[in-house]
């Protein structure tokens, strides 16, 4: 695939998704020239500045030549599946093989081999394959989305899981997306760093349960589930035992205090203060 000089030096993955379309629409609003590698060019977003190129993580071929010209790569982590480290491995070596100098990868607050999160191990795999590449690298360790509390909420009301009172930092995908365009925008300031993304609070999911009441007049409870009964409240969902496992280990990471710890990253790349929970409810309730 040849690309032209004009083409964008800037490539960004998962614009058809949460993240990866708030890290575009800014950087377009920005005026900055990008390329969105995407598995379905027709589904991408329409933004001036920016031109879609048909890539899968899985597949080498393709993204090594969705990825020629590109010197920074701001790469979302790919869908949750048994496969995502291997094809995570493949899209980085492919970026290498491409030319791409700067990759900025969106990884979890804690990822380690031995993580309670079953999912923070591949996010450790692949920023250990990341560091073998020999990429300048910038990872952004994102804590639980802030965005994702109200989904988890019963229709009953009732917030549910194994998390005992451990306490979450949980982020904003917004103010994640802040972050990574003031990465993007100037790479050479963040060479080598790992960045741990957090809001202003680590809070307890009775905490959680009862700002989400507060704001938002629903009647919302958190319910400290044991393993046995998180694992049997989620056995409805007839989803496969590796994805039931992420489920509830997000909830036992959070009771072993691996997802606590406030830091400071956001405002200091941000230039603005980082996101609370009743913050963000509030802002969806004006959107709404």
């Amino acid at each position: 695939m040849t690309r032209s000089a004009s083409s964008p030096a800037l490539a960004v993955t998962g614009s058809t998704g949460r993240l990866g379309r708030r890290v575009a629409d800014r950087l377009s609003a920005a005026g900055l020239a990008q390329r969105l590698v995407v598995r379905d060019p027709d589904r991408a977003p329409s933004l001036p500045g920016a031109e879609a190129v048909r890539a899968d993580y899985s597949d080498g071929a393709a993204a090594r030549a969705a990825l020629e010209g590109v010197t920074t790569l701001f790469m979302v982590s790919g869908a949750e599946e048994p496969g995502r480290v291997e094809a995570h491995r493949t899209f980085i070596d492919a970026a290498a093989a491409a030319g791409v100098t700067h990759l900025v990868y969106t990884s979890f607050f804690g990822a380690a081999p031995d993580a309670t999160f079953t999912l923070a191990r591949d996010h450790w795999a692949t920023e250990e394959h990341i560091a073998a590449s020999g990429l300048n690298a910038t990872i952004l360790r994102d804590n639980l989305y802030i965005d994702f509390f109200p989904l988890m909420v019963g229709d009953d009301g009732v917030l549910r899981g194994p998390a005992g009172e451990g306490r979450v930092a949980a982020v904003t995908q917004d103010d994640i997306a802040d972050v990574a365009v003031a990465v993007l925008r100037e790479p050479d300031k963040h060479v080598n760093a790992r960045y741990d993304l957090t809001g202003p609070a680590a809070l307890t999911l009775r905490e959680v349960a009862a700002t989400i009441a507060e704001v938002t007049g629903d009647k919302v409870s958190y319910q400290d589930e044991s393993l046995n009964e998180a694992y049997a409240s989620r056995a409805k969902y007839g989803a496969p035992a590796w994805q039931v496992d992420a489920w509830v280990s997000t909830y036992t990471a959070i009771a072993a205090g691996e997802l606590d710890g406030v830091t400071t990253a956001v405002p200091t790349l941000t230039g603005h203060p980082a996101t609370s929970l009743a913050e963000h409810l509030e802002s969806v309730k004006r959107a709404g």
